[in-house]
C-alpha cells in the first residue's frame, strides 16, 4: 500500500504539471472489509498526504462490490475517474493516454494487456480461454481488459442506473454506452501478495457473469432439449423396425448408457435453471450492494458524499 500510494502520488503530480488534471484531484482508496492493517494504513496515508481518500466497507463485500463503492462514491465528485487494483500489476503510465482519450471525447477507455508474457501457460491458457467462454455465451467483455479503466461522469452517472445485486462489471460497463477507446499495457508481475483469481475463482466469475448478464444458456438447454427429442424419435424408429424384422438385440448397454446421459442432462439443466432462480431470488430481496463504514476526506468532499447519500 505505501509502494502504491509513493506511485500514484508521483504519478499524479506529474499529471497536475502538465495541466492534465486538476490540483484537487485525488484517489481513493477502498478498504473491503479487511481484517489486518489495511485501514489502519489508509488512515495513516491520509494524515500524511490529503491528495489520498480512503472508503472503509462494514465488511467485505466482495471486489465488484467494492470496487462500485469507489465508483459510486467518486461519480459525484470528480469529472473523471480511473480505477484500478492496489497491486501494481497495471501499469499506472497508460493513465496518461487515458486522460488523453477522455480528452480527446472518450467517456469509457479501457485498458487492455498487449500480451501475456509474465503468465504461466496455464494462467494465459485459462485467462484466454475466460474471455472467449464469456463473449461465447452471450456476456459481451472487453478481451484481455479486466477493471482498469477511466470512465467519465457522465458513464459513471449511467451505471449507477444499473440497479442489480448480481454485478459483473465487465460486463454492465460496456452496457452503459457512450463512446469508448482503448489503450494497450503490458502488465508487471505482482509487487505484493498473491493472486485473487485462481482458476476456480476464475470459473465462479464465468459463471456469475454468464448468468447476470446473458440468458443463452437457458436457450442452449431449449435447444439440446428439442435434439435429443428428435434424437430419441429416431432410436424408437429404428428399434420398431428391429423389432418387427424379428431381430431383438436385449439392449442392455444402450439403455444403461441412454439413462446415465439424459440424466447427467437432467441434472446440469436443473443447475443452470436454479442459478437463474437464485439470481431471481436475490434480486428480489434489493439488499444493499455495499455498506460504507467511514469515509476519509476533506470537509468539502465530505459534505458532497453526504448529500448524495441522503437525497
Amino acid at each position: 500500500m505505501p509502494e502504491t500510494a509513493k506511485r500514484l502520488s508521483e504519478k499524479m503530480n506529474s499529471l497536475i504539471n502538465k495541466g492534465k488534471i486538476a490540483e484537487d484531484s485525488r484517489v481513493i482508496f477502498v478498504n473491503d472489509g479487511s481484517k489486518d492493517r489495511t485501514w489502519e494504513i489508509i488512515n495513516s496515508i491520509h494524515e500524511e498526504n490529503p491528495l489520498f481518500q480512503g472508503i472503509n466497507l462494514s465488511k467485505n463485500m466482495g471486489h465488484q462490490n467494492a470496487l462500485l463503492a469507489g465508483l459510486m462514491t467518486a461519480k459525484d465528485l470528480c469529472d473523471v475517474s480511473i480505477s484500478m487494483d492496489a497491486d501494481l500489476q497495471d501499469d499506472i503510465n497508460a493513465i496518461d493516454e487515458m486522460v488523453d482519450k477522455y480528452l480527446a471525447g472518450a467517456d469509457v477507455v479501457y485498458g487492455v494487456r498487449s500480451k501475456r508474457a509474465t503468465d504461466t501457460f496455464f494462467k494465459k491458457f485459462t485467462a484466454e480461454s475466460f474471455y472467449k467462454l464469456m463473449n461465447g455465451l452471450g456476456a459481451n467483455t472487453v478481451y484481455n481488459h479486466a477493471d482498469y479503466r477511466l470512465m467519465s461522469r457522465r458513464a459513471l452517472l449511467g451505471l449507477a442506473e444499473f440497479g442489480e445485486v448480481n454485478l459483473f462489471l465487465r460486463g454492465i460497463v460496456p452496457m452503459v454506452g457512450y463512446k469508448t477507446d482503448v489503450v494497450y499495457y503490458e502488465r508487471a508481475e505482482r509487487f505484493a501478495g498473491e493472486s485473487k483469481y485462481p482458476l476456480k475463482k476464475m470459473l465462479s466469475f464465468a459463471i456469475e457473469g454468464i448468468t447476470s448478464l446473458s440468458t443463452k444458456p437457458i436457450k442452449m438447454i431449449t435447444g439440446l432439449g428439442i435434439f435429443i427429442f428428435f434424437v430419441s424419435i429416431m432410436v424408437l424408429i429404428y428399434c420398431l423396425v428391429r423389432f418387427f424384422s424379428g431381430h431383438t438385440i436385449p439392449g442392455w448397454t444402450t439403455t444403461v448408457l441412454s439413462v446415465w446421459a439424459i440424466g447427467g442432462l437432467m441434472m446440469i439443466s436443473l443447475g443452470v435453471i436454479g442459478e437463474y432462480i437464485g439470481k431471481i431470488y436475490l434480486e428480489t430481496k434489493n439488499r444493499p450492494r455495499f455498506i460504507i463504514e467511514s469515509y476519509l476526506a476533506d470537509d468539502a468532499d465530505k459534505d458532497v458524499f453526504d448529500k448524495s447519500v441522503h437525497r
